[in-house]
């Protein structure tokens, strides 16, 4: 089993940033991928960046080029550098992870984009 706990929402006004944290505990050896998802209520879960341990990384097309993933293996943590946020980016962002065949999900942290 892995445990994820996600931190650093909170409110920013758009144009600003903000650093997510998802440190994993638990089986952490046989995870191979971590990830960023977000939902809004009504909407459907969508993928905001996943890196795998292949070096693949992945962005959400509203995101590419404003968000970086970044993973520390050695702490067992990925990260998620939102720059340039704007209003609909407003979600609560899930971490998630791939143990051998199957995954694995926080409970989320809240982000909200407003002036």
């Amino acid at each position: 089993q892995v445990q994820l706990m996600e931190s650093g929402g909170g409110l920013v006004q758009p144009g600003g940033s903000l650093k997510l944290s998802c440190v994993a505990s638990g089986s952490t050896d046989s995870i191979n991928a971590m990830g960023w998802y977000r939902q809004v209520p009504g909407n459907k879960r969508e993928l905001v960046a996943h890196t795998h341990d292949n070096g693949s990384i992945r962005y959400g097309d509203s995101v590419r080029g404003r968000f970086t993933i970044s993973r520390d293996k050695a702490k067992n943590a990925v990260y998620l550098q939102m720059d340039s946020l704007k209003a609909e980016d407003t979600a609560n962002y899930t971490c998630n992870a791939l143990s051998l065949t199957k995954y694995f999900w926080g409970q989320g942290t809240q982000v909200t984009v407003s002036s």
